[in-house]
């Protein structure tokens, strides 16, 4: 898998992406556009990232049409395109090679001496953002590959000048195993993507790949079983971190300092290093932060910058983002979440932070998710005081095999409704909230939209 071609980008000069709007998509574009690079692109909608490429002097074309090939000496093109491509379909006619997203993932982080790629079911975005975070307000100006954007540089990523480089690290569909990390995390392996490993078994000898692929080092969760099962006997340097005795390094006197805001000591070797306190909600961001400290300071940052900036990381778009409030004064907010897990991390910080209801916003993503997790879903969401839901988004999936419906979700949680599209959760938001609720949009979607028609 983990094929390299040095060679890749030698004599090219117009690369064309297709699929460019997306969030992964969107850092590749960044960095490749500092280095010169003509970039054109196209997607199938319209949406903020495709305003930021387009402020850039991108040119991006909606729907894909495949004159928008033309001229190009190499296409990129997401997992996410589908069979049949009139774009892919006219580069092949044409001879211009084309390379998934992840391949050229993997070129642009071996542009970088050190890598730091950021995996695990949970938590990639934010830890990568903290990362990214501390080594900026360190001076050591990272080139950065971010799922959210992180409003310290403006960006899903960055084209830094140091020798460092951070990046989210995805296993649906093995794209992380395109990469070469200098230094790799494993926040965490839970069930997810089941619809392409097919058993735990299969994800996690994915993630023991990723792990081989590794050249210095492994920061790895010490208190998530199947992180350590999958790390077994391995044959790197294996830095853990976590809660649990023996952890490398232990976050210990944990505590709440603020309604959903954390606080706690990192201590490595018998020695307390520092104390931490986060300013993003939720007691899951220890770990996430801890995970960050470590990578920081391995790095060859001081502890103090550490502190200071996971202190100052205040997260990144779609973890949490409050968007502003409804005609009637509620709170609304959006996030990403879209296990069961995320889902139960998320409102449980929601409800710690003082609001009189939390109106959760649900929009299903994938058949395969949703019927594999149905249950876990229902009990989670009914977290929440309301939940208010759209049809499953079935992205790359059609419903034929799998005939589920956000009618069954709803059927296991009393007093919850759904919609068939935004127009009547938009609506049904207005007529409801109210000043001292806060509605969170969630899902990996795009429920986003949704919230932000809910806001004046």
């Amino acid at each position: 898998m983990n094929e390299f071609d040095a060679g890749l980008l030698e004599g090219k000069k117009r690369l064309h992406f297709v699929g460019i709007g997306g969030s992964g998509m969107f850092p590749i574009v960044q960095i490749l556009h500092a280095a010169g690079y003509s970039i054109t692109g196209s997607d199938v909608n319209e949406g903020d990232i495709i305003n930021y490429e387009r402020a850039m002097g991108i040119t991006v074309r909606i729907p894909h049409a495949a004159e928008n090939v033309e001229g190009a000496d190499l296409v990129v093109y997401t997992a996410a395109i589908l069979p049949g491509n009139p774009e892919i379909g006219r580069a092949q006619e044409l001879g211009i090679p084309c390379v998934e997203r992840s391949v050229m993932l993997g070129y642009v982080q071996r542009l970088y001496a050190r890598s730091i790629c950021v995996s695990g079911t949970h938590g990639k975005t934010t830890t990568t953002g903290m990362i990214t975070q501390i080594l900026e307000m360190a001076g050591k100006d990272p080139a950065a590959v971010i799922g959210g954007k992180l409003p310290l540089i403006h960006g899903y990523g960055k084209a830094g000048k140091g020798e460092n480089i951070v990046v989210e690290s995805c296993e649906f569909s093995n794209t992380f195993l395109h990469l070469s990390p200098d230094t790799s995390i494993i926040l965490n392996i839970d069930a997810d993507h089941l619809d392409f490993f097919k058993t735990m078994e299969n994800l996690k000898a994915s993630f023991r790949k990723f792990a081989e692929l590794t050249d210095r080092r492994i920061i790895a969760n010490g208190d998530d079983a199947n992180t350590m099962q999958t790390l077994a006997g391995i044959d790197r340097e294996v830095v853990t971190f976590g809660e649990k005795e023996g952890c490398d390094y232990a976050a210990k006197n944990i505590r709440m300092v603020r309604p959903a805001f954390y606080g706690y000591e990192v201590w490595h070797g018998g020695e307390r290093l520092a104390e931490v306190t986060l300013s993003v909600p939720g007691r899951h961001n220890v770990l996430n932060s801890l995970a960050a400290f470590a990578a920081a300071t391995l790095a060859g940052c001081t502890a103090d910058e550490a502190v200071r900036g996971i202190g100052a990381f205040s997260g990144t778009g779609r973890r949490f983002e409050v968007l502003g409030h409804t005609a009637s004064g509620a709170t609304v907010a959006d996030d990403y979440a879209h296990h069961p897990t995320e889902l139960e991390a998320t409102l449980s910080a929601a409800k710690q932070m003082g609001f009189q209801r939390v109106i959760a916003v649900f929009q299903p993503f994938t058949y395969s998710r949703t019927k594999l997790l149905l249950k876990e879903f229902a009990r989670v969401l009914q977290i929440a005081d309301q939940v208010v839901m759209s049809e499953i988004m079935g992205s790359r999936e059609t419903n034929d095999a799998f005939h589920i419906y956000t009618a069954d979700l709803a059927a296991l949680i009393p007093g919850s409704v759904w919609f068939p599209d935004f127009d009547g959760i938009v609506e049904y938001i207005g007529k409801n909230a109210q000043k001292g609720d806060l509605v969170i949009t969630l899902g990996c979607g795009d429920i986003y939209k949704a919230a932000k028609r809910m806001i004046v």
